[in-house]
């Protein structure tokens, strides 16, 4: 039985779902397909069948959702099943719904489709983030990333670039368009790719801190009961001084840099702080490694007679 606070967080995870889903919607309605740029994804997809036939995206984005739906949902568990669910539904409505707002269609009076293409793009991404944020997605390539990047070590946004290389080059083969368009939704493509890399992976970026203060002792009981930080002691020595000491190393997220940096100085206002990015952490409290899974020998067996026939 879910608890009241259970049921709040819930209640708060879809709905910043729909926040996401709603951005998502409305940069393609208000700045994308007035203009024909055909991004990636079931969305752009969609998008290109719209150009071409005027079949419309709502009911193209349900269908084609649907089997890679199931896939989601067998891999990635029953809660995302049901949170992308709830995002592809709603997101079939509000394609079929904004367009009839007046003050959203607009802001597709913006003349310019570079500009629409960079804002098209990056407010997909935003919305992106906030739906991944909570578990959710909003199906197609969202639910291939995911799945990919669960298993190996590759960042969301080139997932996308991937998958959406070959989406987005097809409109080429519509009657009405050309190279201009292909190159409008590459660059559509690569601002959402961009973003979605700054917004997923920025929050998960590390610091790694070298303290050096003859207050040793009292600035790592500081950093470890106070900041809840690990700290490491190593044993230093000053060349010019020729005094010995310890070296204080702290791995940090990014975010926590400047509260660290302040509860430093209020220990020891003279020690001398080096700060390094991290291009990746790994253990309690930071990243897992994703090891790739071995097929099991019956598996193996049958790989081994499908390849022996």
């Amino acid at each position: 039985m879910l608890s009241a606070v259970n049921i709040l967080k819930e209640i708060r995870s879809y709905v910043i779902i729909s926040l996401g889903v709603f951005l998502y919607c409305f940069s393609w309605v208000a700045f994308l397909i007035p203009h024909g740029v055909a991004g990636g994804g079931v969305t752009g997809i969609s998008s290109i069948i719209y150009y071409a036939t005027g079949f419309e995206i709502s009911y193209t984005y349900l269908i084609i959702n649907v089997g890679l739906l199931i896939a989601g949902t067998l891999v990635l568990g029953n809660a995302f099943g049901l949170k992308t669910i709830f995002a592809i539904f709603l997101a079939s409505a509000l394609f079929k719904i904004l367009p009839e707002f007046q003050w959203i269609t607009e802001f597709s009076d913006i003349p310019d489709t570079f500009i629409n293409a960079i804002l098209g793009g990056s407010l997909t991404a935003i919305g992106i983030s906030w739906i991944f944020g909570q578990g959710g997605s909003t199906g197609g390539t969202d639910i291939i990333a995911l799945i990919v990047s669960k298993y190996r070590e590759i960042s969301l946004g080139k997932v996308f670039l991937y998958c959406d290389l070959l989406i987005v080059g097809s409109i080429y083969f519509l009657p009405d368009k050309g190279l201009q368009d292909v190159i409008y939704g590459y660059i559509q493509m690569v601002s959402f790719s961009y973003m979605l890399d700054v917004l997923i992976t920025g929050s998960k970026q590390s610091v790694q801190i070298l303290i050096f203060t003859s207050k040793y002792k009292e600035m790592a009981d500081m950093v470890s009961n106070d900041l809840n930080r690990g700290v490491t002691a190593l044993q230093s020595l000053g060349w010019h001084s020729k005094q010995e000491g310890k070296l204080l190393v702290v791995i940090a997220r990014k975010q926590q840099l400047a509260e660290i940096t302040q509860a430093i100085m209020e220990v020891d206002n003279r020690a001398f702080i080096s700060v390094c990015s991290a291009m990746s952490v790994y253990g309690n409290g930071f990243e897992t490694v994703k090891v790739r899974r071995k097929p099991n020998a019956e598996f193996k067996q049958i790989q081994d007679k499908i390849t022996k026939e």
